[in-house]
């Protein structure tokens, strides 16, 4: 089995084949199979009720999430689930009332499974698939297999500053992360060790050029401007500049050795910016070592796993 994020099973020719006929879902409860489907609506009891094509679906209220049995979890990781898309293994199929089918799940059975197989043997350095489900202001919140949440906290999405997470992603949005920890299952996560060092991100750009930036910070010395999210240079201080602005800048100079890049704010652009698409340049296997800095700089930025 393959584990991913939720989302990721739902509309595939073998998960739309098994949720599509009571043969099917006999199938995916004899072999233990993981399917994916639509949550219509919560009951008042804290049922969900699922999207079959076959039968009515229903994940009892403690089936619908690790710890909710316990009461480790609360009831809104239940209730949240309403119009979106779970993953669930199937328990037992009965004959309803009316002479069809219902069909009982189990979203916890397919949490704890994935737990089991997939979540606990991960290491540290470790990259994986995620999928973003909420934000916070110290950090995002994702899904990385089966509704398993994990954090991204604010200082590990880049190297480039960001007064908020929804700088750089937002809520769906689909990502590559490194396993920062993993302690019993609780896992931290790291993004930004994947966006390239500071050689990899300038490389991109040149002493002459005009490209396009984001102001990420206003100091009186100078104004940063995030030119990619590992990469930043600082402007000449300009009147009437604030963060978050989108702004043109000049590209004046480049020093390797001091990793810095010094600018020229041309002009303020009207478009809100939008958080730019990530460039990964790691995007698979493990990784132990990560450098940002040049060889030549005093100042050094190593990530260990």
């Amino acid at each position: 089995m393959n584990y991913r994020p939720e989302g990721s099973l739902a509309g595939t020719p073998a998960n739309e084949r098994l949720i599509s006929s009571v043969e099917g879902l006999t199938e995916a409860l004899e072999k233990g199979i993981i399917l994916e489907a639509r949550v219509t609506m919560c009951t008042s009891s804290h049922d969900l009720t699922i999207a079959l094509p076959c039968a009515d679906g229903v994940i009892p209220r403690e089936e619908g999430a690790l710890g909710v049995r316990e009461g480790t979890t609360r009831d809104i990781a239940v209730i949240s689930r309403v119009n979106k898309v779970v993953c669930f293994k199937v328990i037992s199929i009965e004959t309803s009332e009316n002479g069809g089918y219902k069909a009982i799940l189990s979203r916890r059975a397919a949490q704890e499974e994935c737990m089991e197989q997939y979540v606990r043997t991960l290491a540290s350095g470790d990259i994986i698939d995620a999928k973003v489900t909420h934000l916070e202001q110290f950090g995002a919140f994702v899904d990385i297999s089966c509704g398993i949440p994990s954090l991204i906290p604010i200082d590990a999405i880049s190297v480039s500053r960001i007064s908020h997470p929804a700088d750089r992603f937002s809520v769906g949005q689909k990502l590559k992360v490194a396993v920062r920890s993993n302690e019993n299952g609780r896992i931290c996560l790291t993004h930004k060790e994947l966006l390239g060092s500071w050689a990899e991100n300038v490389q991109n750009f040149a002493v002459g050029e005009t490209v396009g930036g984001i102001v990420r910070s206003v100091e009186e010395y100078g104004i940063f401007v995030e030119l990619a999210p590992n990469l930043a240079g600082l402007a000449e201080p300009k009147e009437n500049i604030s963060s978050g602005q989108s702004v043109s800048v000049y590209i004046k100079a480049i020093l390797p050795e001091k990793m810095k890049v010094k600018l020229v704010i041309i002009d303020v652009c009207e478009d809100v910016p939008t958080p730019p698409d990530n460039k990964y340049y790691i995007d698979s296997g493990h990784i132990s070592r990560w450098e940002y800095s040049t060889p030549d700089s005093p100042k050094k930025i190593i990530s260990e796993f």
